[in-house]
C-alpha cells in the first residue's frame, strides 16, 4: 500500500493528478508539466518532496563513518555546509547518491532518495564503525522545494535575511520561517537557484500554504513529479536508477569529481582502483531527427549498437528533445553523430556538451 505525504490532501484539493511513485502517492502535475517547468525557469515553483529520506549521523565517529561510506571527502566541511556524494558498493557501483548536511563536528543530516531509503539505511548500519548512532527520522520530517529565479524574493516575504542562506550549497539550521522551525538549504534539483526547506511533518501544510500565498503575485505554481524530472534532465542532473545504479560507477556516470581517491579507504575504493580509467561515460544527446527519445532505448554508431539511453524527454525551455546515455569513449566525443532506436525507427542524435541548460548567474 502506497504512503501519503502530509500534503496529500492539499495536492488533491489543488487538482493534482496523483500517481504512485517509489511507494508513495504523489502529484505528477497540476496545471501541466510544461507550464510548471516554465514557471520554475522564469518565476518559481513549489514541490512537495517529503517522500525523500532523512537519516541523522551522530557521535564522536560520525565523520569517520561518512568518509568510510561515501566517495566524497567530508573532512574539511564547515557547519552549515551541504556536500553531495555517491555511496558505492564493494564492486564500485552506486548504492545511491545523497547529500550530507553538517550541523556540528559530531552531528550530520543525510538526505537520500525515496526509493532507496530503507536500502540505504540498512547499508549504513551494516557498515557503521566505532561510536556513532544512525537514526532514520524520515517519518518525522517534511521537505518542500522552492525553486526558480524568484524563490529568494518569495522567501524574503516570510523570513528575515539572517534566516536565508546567501550562497548556493549552504544551509542554516534551527531557523524560523513565519514561525515554523526549519532547516533552510540553498540547494535543489532543477538547475535553478532555490531552497529546500526541512520541517516537522506537522508543519508541512502550514508552510505549503504560506509559500503559495507569498508567491501568488510572483508567478509561483505548485509543481509535480513530471516537471521535476524534465527540469533535472534539462539541467543534465543524474537520477539514481537511470544514470547510475549498482553496476554503473560514479566515474562512468560523470561524477568523478565527487570521488576522492586520495582520502583513507572507503567502500568501493579498491574496485574503482582496479577498474582504472573508465571505458564508457555519460553523455548528452541532442535529438536532431524527428521524435522524442526515452530511457532504455538502444544507441547506434556506424550501424553498431554501442549502448542505451538512461533518460530522455522534450525540454520545454530549450524547445527540443534531449537524452542522456552511457556510451563507450570512442563514441562519446562532442559532435559524434549517433542514432537511437525509438520503437523500431532510427532517430538521429548528436553528442553535445553537458549540461543542456545552465542558468545565468
Amino acid at each position: 500500500m502506497e504512503l501519503k505525504t502530509p500534503l496529500y490532501d492539499e495536492h488533491v484539493s489543488l487538482g493534482g493528478k496523483i500517481v504512485p511513485f517509489a511507494g508513495w502517492l504523489l502529484p505528477v502535475q497540476y496545471s501541466g508539466v510544461i507550464a510548471e517547468h516554465m514557471a520554475v525557469r522564469t518565476a518559481c515553483g513549489l514541490f512537495d518532496v517529503s517522500h525523500m529520506g532523512e537519516i541523522t549521523c551522530v557521535g564522536d565517529d560520525a565523520l569517520m563513518n561518512l568518509n568510510h561510506l561515501l566517495t566524497n571527502d567530508y573532512t574539511d566541511m564547515e557547519p552549515g555546509q551541504p556536500r553531495y556524494s555517491p555511496m558505492c558498493n564493494e564492486q564500485g557501483g552506486v548504492v545511491d547518491d545523497l547529500i550530507v548536511y553538517k550541523k556540528a563536528d559530531d552531528c550530520y543530516l543525510i538526505v537520500v532518495n525515496a526509493a532507496n531509503k530503507d536500502k540505504d539505511f540498512d547499508w549504513m548500519l551494516a557498515h557503521e564503525l566505532g561510536s556513532v548512532e544512525l537514526t532514520d527520522i524520515s517519518d518525522e520530517v517534511a521537505q518542500l522545494a522552492l525553486q526558480g529565479p524568484k524563490a529568494e524574493a518569495i522567501l524574503r516575504k516570510l523570513a528575515s535575511p539572517d534566516d536565508i542562506p546567501e550562497k548556493y550549497y549552504t544551509c542554516k539550521f534551527d531557523r524560523e520561517i513565519a514561525g515554523v522551525k526549519c532547516i533552510v538549504s540553498r540547494t535543489g534539483y532543477t538547475g535553478e537557484d532555490g531552497f529546500e526547506l526541512y520541517m516537522a511533518s506537522g508543519d508541512a501544510v502550514k508552510m505549503w500554504k504560506l509559500l503559495l500565498d507569498a508567491g501568488k503575485d510572483e508567478g509561483l505554481l505548485p509543481c509535480g513529479l513530471g516537471a521535476r524530472d524534465t527540469l533535472r534532465l534539462e539541467a543534465a542532473m543524474p537520477l539514481y536508477g537511470h544514470e547510475m545504479n549498482d553496476e554503473i560507477t560514479p566515474r562512468e556516470a560523470g561524477l568523478g569529481f565527487f570521488v576522492k581517491m586520495q582520502k583513507d579507504d572507503f567502500v568501493g575504493r579498491a574496485a574503482l582502483e582496479e577498474k582504472g580509467k573508465p571505458t564508457r561515460k555519460r553523455v548528452g544527446l541532442k535529438v536532431t531527427g524527428r521524435g522524442i527519445v526515452r530511457e532504455e532505448q538502444d544507441v547506434y554508431f556506424a550501424g553498431e549498437k554501442i549502448g542505451e539511453t538512461t533518460s530522455g524527454t522534450f525540454c520545454p525551455y530549450l524547445e527540443h528533445a534531449v537524452a542522456m546515455a552511457i556510451l563507450p569513449l570512442e563514441a562519446a566525443e562532442i559532435g559524434t553523430q549517433v542514432e537511437v532506436d525509438v520503437r523500431g525507427r532510427r532517430v538521429a542524435a548528436e553528442v553535445v556538451k553537458l549540461p543542456f541548460y545552465k542558468r545565468e548567474k
